[in-house]
């Protein structure tokens, strides 16, 4: 008769395993330690003003066609110091960038023919690591969403215009406070200079005069020799 107090031994020990999702207490210290690390995306010092979902595109000069340059977040910052309004557009999956250019006054967004949720417009791109003159194309999923797109940039280009404007001014202001006070200064050189002279003349005068008193000094003592010398030869 066969036993089977093996098999009995082996349900005991499938009740005393722990279960695979048991946890059991136990802490495992990692082999390697990683820091955190501060990651910078060049933004910190720009407020958002315009963030919207959109697809990009850009026209193929060579090909003469539209290439889809990726689909995510269109957003527009302003520099918190300079005031400056750049575009700025990231891949949604792999944060690359699409779209990386400053908004200025000469920039103008135009709706693309037959299309109200697209718009197109020229600007000098730096999203590749070097300046490109780039014609762009961006679609949204509404037709309110595209014109605000329009309307925003509009006002940026307007606004940004004014700045540079203001700032010629005052850089003009600036230059024309600083030629009058060189010229200040130039006429304060030239006035010294001629006080310099003018007390240059004067000293030569004294110094002439000094000159003619000793001269004249030295006459009236030779011509005192020369009187009393005859009176000592008649006393003799």
């Amino acid at each position: 008769m066969a036993s089977t107090e093996p098999e009995h031994r082996r349900d005991d020990d499938d009740d005393n395993a722990p279960a695979e999702d048991e946890d059991t207490g136990a802490q495992v210290a990692p082999i390697v330690k990683l820091e955190e690390v501060a990651v910078t995306t060049g933004e910190e010092d720009e407020d958002p003003i315009l963030d919207l979902k959109a697809k990009l595109y850009r026209f193929d000069k060579e090909g003469n066609q539209w290439k889809e340059r990726g689909g995510g977040n269109v957003r527009l910052l302003k520099h918190k110091v300079t005031g400056k309004v750049r575009l700025v557009m990231r891949q949604s999956k792999t944060l690359k960038i699409c779209a990386n250019h400053l908004v200025h006054r000469s920039l103008t967004v135009q709706e693309h023919s037959g299309n109200e949720k697209s718009c197109v417009w020229h600007a000098s791109d730096f999203a590749d690591g070097e300046l490109k003159d780039e014609l762009f194309c961006i679609r949204f999923p509404s037709v309110e969403n595209c014109k605000t797109f329009m309307t925003t940039m509009q006002e940026v280009a307007e606004s940004q215009g004014e700045r540079e404007e203001n700032k010629d001014a005052s850089d003009t202001a600036g230059l024309l406070e600083k030629l009058t006070v060189d010229e200040n200064k130039s006429e304060e050189k030239e006035l010294e200079k001629v006080m310099n002279t003018e007390k240059l003349a004067v000293s030569e005068d004294k110094s002439k005069k000094k000159e003619l008193e000793k001269v004249t000094n030295t006459d009236e003592k030779d011509e005192q020799d020369v009187e009393e010398k005859p009176s000592l030869r008649y006393i003799r």
